[in-house]
């Protein structure tokens, strides 16, 4: 079966709940958000009139499948305690106002070792992770983003994921979101059926499919194992077409959201090439 929950990354400009209808509008069937600015630590309050609309919106729309992402400031292995100390407050907050909306999934880049390297907050990481986890709702998952190896940020890869689930014991709310522009500047290669069939063996073999609950959905203006964060539209970059095409239409991922990242303007037309890539269920 092709990808049920196709959608993008929506601005919430006059409230979260016209994310949604905006969504709608272009073709959305699923849609990420921001509950708060991402360049910001203070976020506004969630009232009951927020959350009146929200849900007000997903019946007018019929989108359930919602995920938020975290503040870009969030450094859970942060070696100055007191950031670190922000960052596990500020983390914990994002899975609160979400679990308020109703929404169950939160995106996260958990943090960076600034130079350190990941086994040396490895454990640091995990027990912020854990931190969270425990003084937040059941109804919430924290989701690892797969991030592009720039810099000093974790989980560039599948390793690190796979070390981060085994040091939390296996946490039943710790998911996984992949980013396709990050893995493949990372170095894992999707652009053929051989390449991709590879690489998401790869990652089911260290981490497992059952913890793939959101995939970020965005072509790379750079190469393969550049390490450079830079999103195309779909099928005009480093990437190209046949990656997308078998990630709707693989039936591993039917029913895991699949949401664009690519520029605000093109959310519709990248929207519909995904829909042009899927193919009829076979009878």
């Amino acid at each position: 079966m092709a990808a049920q929950f196709i959608g993008a990354h929506m601005k919430t400009s006059g409230g979260m709940g016209n994310a949604l209808r905006n969504g709608k509008a272009i073709g959305c069937t699923a849609v990420q958000v921001f509950t708060s600015s991402p360049q910001m630590w203070k976020a506004s309050a969630v009232t009951p009139e927020k959350v009146a609309d929200f849900k007000k919106a997903q019946q007018e729309t019929g989108i359930t499948e919602v995920i938020t992402h975290d503040s870009y400031l969030i450094n859970l292995c942060a070696d100055d305690p007191a950031m670190r100390e922000k960052s596990i407050e500020g983390l914990t907050n994002e899975l609160l106002r979400s679990y308020l909306y109703g929404i169950k999934y939160v995106v996260s880049h958990i943090g960076a070792h600034r130079g350190s390297g990941f086994e040396a907050v490895a454990e640091s990481a995990a027990d912020g992770m854990l931190r969270v986890l425990d003084n937040t709702p059941d109804d919430v998952m924290l989701l690892m983003e797969t991030t592009a190896g720039q810099g000093s940020s974790l989980n560039s890869r599948f390793e690190e994921l796979a070390k981060l689930l085994e040091l939390t014991k296996g946490h039943p709310r710790l998911g996984v979101c992949i980013d396709t522009c990050h893995i493949f500047v990372a170095g894992y290669d999707i652009r053929t059926e051989a390449a991709f069939k590879k690489t998401f063996d790869e990652y089911n073999r260290l981490v497992g499919f059952d913890r793939l609950k959101a995939i970020h959905c965005n072509d790379s203006k750079k190469g393969l194992g550049s390490k450079v964060d830079r999103h195309e539209n779909i099928g005009k970059g480093e990437i190209g077409p046949k990656a997308f095409e078998l990630l709707v239409n693989d039936k591993r991922f039917d029913r895991v959201p699949i949401t664009l990242e690519t520029e605000a303007e093109m959310h519709e037309e990248n929207i519909k090439v995904l829909r042009g890539y899927q193919k009829p269920a076979k009878k």
